[in-house]
């Protein structure tokens, strides 16, 4: 396995090996996350309907929070449809752990879905800014939810959601972790 390859390389984007390995030859510090990582890729969550739901559910908490919210509204709603979405009350949504206004993002979401014939190729047609627009025309829906879905569902190599605290995050403890390595201080 090379520095770059993903174990599971049927969902990998196509890019995903040449760009890890580009990154890893001009990036020290990338060079080292990348290794640390080795076999990690990028994938696809499902239909744009799941991906964008994943990503309403998480909005402004945790991931370990994220996931356990998700998990009780999946085994919930199923089969985990607009229309399924759309039928279940808002009791059984809020007992999943949606807030109350992650209730009426999550009914925005599924009106936006339901009928529509929305499959990847009708999305990867559009350009950046028409899925941003498109998306953010959805109350409830800003421009973090549509770059998640963009990155998760589009499988989009060219964006980078610096409002994200996680992502934040990280390129900081890179940066700290980087300078570390070179003997400087902040």
């Amino acid at each position: 396995m090379g520095i770059a390859t993903c174990y599971n390389a049927r969902m990998t984007p196509h890019y995903w090996n040449d760009a890890t390995a580009h990154l890893a030859r001009v990036c020290p510090t990338m060079k080292r996350l990348i290794a640390r990582y080795e076999g990690e890729c990028l994938k696809a969550r499902g239909d744009g309907f799941y991906t964008l739901m994943r990503s309403v559910v998480g909005q402004q908490i945790s991931v370990l929070a994220a996931d356990a919210v998700w998990a009780r509204l999946q085994k919930a709603v199923q089969p985990f449809t607009p229309i399924k979405l759309l039928c279940t009350n808002d009791t059984l949504l809020r007992e999943c752990g949606l807030s109350g206004q992650k209730v009426t993002y999550a009914r925005n979401v599924a009106e936006f879905y339901r009928g529509r014939s929305l499959g990847a190729e009708a999305w990867h047609n559009h350009s950046d800014a028409q899925v941003m627009d498109e998306l953010t025309a959805i109350k409830g829906i800003g421009s973090w939810t549509a770059e998640m879905f963009m990155i998760f569902h589009l499988l989009r190599p060219d964006i980078l959601p610096l409002k994200d605290l996680g992502v934040l995050k990280a390129i900081n403890l890179l940066m700290v972790d980087a300078q570390q390595l070179q003997g400087k201080k902040w």
